[in-house]
């Protein structure tokens, strides 16, 4: 197996070969054992502005596997290189019906394509509309304040993350996080995502990718339904039987739950149904716009500016005694903060950027968590909790204009829109009390937060930036809790997946969540012929 050479440091400016030829040297091997070198992952030190250097994980195949393990076994810098691939398990026993994928995010999509590529032929069904025609209709949001609320920012194809930054970091440690690197670069993301280690794809690139990627499907013999919601289903025996959709009621196999953090009228109906449900936490905020040159110039001080660098992006965090955390989420480095509603009534913010990330500003959210002992036990009272929040906010604001203010203004209670950084939420802010939209733990954790911030980066106490609010969409406020096995506590057939069952958060750990969830099912059953 290969080993990856980790911790190799380099000056912004070295070449590929000298940073071979250091990894190779940490090795302490004769250069003609290696068969293949290259690049596995770079990141980038800024914790000492006079010292910013990147630091490289080197992937190297020798001409001798047993040296390879001997080496690993005796050096911390070294690991074995993870498998990227899977090999996937087939019964042979057959079940009658298709399989059924509820989502067309990127849990319901890996799923999709997972079991396509052995022959499944699932039937996926998505709410919203396809990428462009849900593009269409989220910009005519953005322009004119009309929601559609089966397509929009939460719902169609690609699910929440094709307005998004793209962002393909995770913390967790799976071979497969690998594969799903690969699998976006095979249909049309940036090489570089494989060896970068903050990789990201920008919203321009995903809307081109979830398309390649359905095509796909459809070419194996899936389907992919848009406009098309998981109504209902019927169960016999602790077995899902049929899923019922607007067109007709499919008899099914196996049915997957990958719907996504926002599919509060998919909640109610499990509650209804009896599928067994938990209340989990979650974070609600506001989003935090700086100039991105201020950002810059706060991690990197006087190197700002230098086009070896990235741009600067920033995870920030801070916990109290009573263990209350507060801390940025998903930030979106030269990017925009974008209406986000999906009901009608309430206003949500989210943030986006392109590949380029090339706009003026930097925008985060800057949240606090919340558990069940804040908003109660009830499997549906997070869903409550969010949704008073929107509506607070919608009754602050003025139609689906975000409640905004300054640092400054909400620090000291007094709203105000007269900053430094010039807003990019489209349709405009209205300055508000945050006092009248979210609960006071929520605002003093989020001002405890900013203080602690500002003594990390300097771009934090500046009290011209502006928060735009609310931002409640961070994760599921609900778990649609499975077994061992994957499968509902209720249905023998049925399987919560990716972020909205509260088993994944962000685009690769719902991808890995699907794939796995793929492979779970083709260890059940065959392919019907």
């Amino acid at each position: 197996m290969p080993v990856i050479v980790n911790q190799i440091s380099s000056p912004l400016s070295a070449d590929e070969k000298s940073i071979f030829n250091n990894a190779v040297k940490a090795l302490g091997i004769d250069k003609k054992r290696v068969l293949e070198c290259h690049i596995h992952k770079t990141s980038l030190d800024a914790r000492k502005r006079n010292d910013i250097h990147f630091v490289h994980s080197v992937f190297i195949k020798l001409d001798d596997g047993g040296l390879e393990k001997k080496l690993c076994e005796n050096n911390p810098k070294l690991t074995y290189a993870a498998q990227g691939a899977y090999e996937p398990v087939i019964a042979k026993c057959r079940r009658e019906g298709r399989v059924v994928i509820a989502g067309f995010g990127p849990a319901g999509m890996f799923c999709g394509l997972a079991l396509a590529e052995q022959g499944y032929k699932p039937i996926i069904l998505e709410r919203g509309g396809d990428v462009d025609s849900r593009t269409a209709k989220v910009q005519n949001f953005w322009n004119s304040g009309e929601l559609d609320i089966n397509s929009n920012v939460q719902f169609g194809e690609g699910g929440a993350g094709t307005f998004s930054d793209g962002k393909l970091t995770t913390r967790i440690k799976d071979p497969l996080c690998q594969y799903v690197l690969k699998r976006f670069a095979d249909f049309g993301a940036p090489e570089e995502i494989l060896t970068k280690a903050k990789p990201h794809i920008g919203t321009d690139n995903l809307r081109k990718i979830v398309k390649a990627i359905r095509t796909r499907i459809i070419e194996l013999g899936g389907e992919v339904r848009f406009e098309e919601q998981l109504l209902d289903f019927t169960v016999k025996n602790s077995s899902v039987e049929k899923a019922v959709c607007k067109s007709e009621e499919i008899s099914v196999s196996a049915l997957v739950l990958a719907i996504g953090h926002s599919a509060r009228d998919t909640f109610e109906l499990l509650a209804s149904k009896g599928i067994f449900l938990e209340p989990k936490p979650f974070s609600v905020g506001a989003r935090i716009e700086h100039k991105q040159s201020a950002v810059d110039e706060s991690l990197y001080g006087a190197h700002a500016g230098n086009p070896l660098l990235p741009k600067g992006e920033y995870q920030l965090s801070y916990r109290n005694r009573s263990g209350r955390g507060v801390y940025t989420f998903c930030m979106c480095p030269g990017g925009t903060v974008v209406p986000s509603a999906s009901e009608k009534g309430g206003v949500i913010t989210n943030g986006m950027s392109e590949f380029a990330r090339d706009g003026k500003n930097a925008n985060a959210a800057v949240v606090v968590s919340v558990t069940p002992a804040d908003f109660g036990s009830g499997v549906l009272d997070g869903v409550d909790f969010a949704r008073k929040i929107e509506r607070n906010a919608y009754a602050q604001s003025d139609g689906y204009k975000a409640c905004g203010t300054t640092v400054k203004g909400f620090l000291e209670d007094k709203p105000s829109l007269n900053g430094t950084v010039a807003p990019t939420y489209v349709l405009g802010l209205t300055a508000s009390d945050y006092g009248k939209i979210f609960p006071k733990f929520v605002t003093d954790m989020m001002k405890t937060g900013l203080n602690e911030f500002s003594r990390k980066m300097k771009c934090f106490g500046d009290g011209g930036a502006m928060l735009s609010a609310p931002e409640t969409r961070t994760s599921s406020p609900v778990r649609i809790t499975r077994g061992e096995n994957m499968t509902s506590l209720s249905c023998t057939n049925l399987y919560p997946c990716g972020e909205g069952a509260g088993y994944a958060g962000g685009i690769m750990s719902a991808a890995v969540d699907g794939i796995k969830t793929a492979l779970k099912i083709m260890s059940e059953f065959a392919p019907n012929e």
